[in-house]
């Protein structure tokens, strides 16, 4: 088993900042790849960033310029630092890890992390 645990989120008010956190850990054999997902309420869960096991990352148009999806130097981290924050990026946040053992990929999912933008 996968053990998923995200921190950071809170409240802020539009312009600000936020850093969000995901760790990793427990029976691993490797990762494909690290990323965070937004839940807002009455929408469907959507992709904001990811990151693979070769560092190349990729992000989604709306936060492009704003959002930073990185790896720390401890294995199985990763980091989504969100500047410029909007209230239309008021979601819950989930960190979402690909795993893969004996070729098979499954996905782990964190607890959530609520980051609200509001004044």
């Amino acid at each position: 088993q996968v053990q998923v645990v995200e921190s950071g989120g809170g409240k802020v008010q539009p312009g600000g900042s936020l850093r969000l956190s995901c760790v990793a850990s427990g029976n691993i054999f490797n990762i494909d790849a690290m990323g965070w997902y937004r839940q807002a309420p009455g929408k469907e869960r959507e992709l904001v960033a990811v990151i693979d096991n070769t560092g190349r990352s990729n992000l989604v148009d709306s936060v492009k310029g704003r959002f930073t999806i990185s790896r720390a130097n401890e294995q199985w981290t990763v980091y989504l630092q969100m500047n410029s924050l909007k209230p239309e990026d008021t979601a819950v946040y989930y960190c979402n890890v690909e795993h893969r053992r004996l070729g098979i990929v499954e996905n782990y999912w964190g607890q959530g992390t609520q980051v609200i933008v509001s004044s």
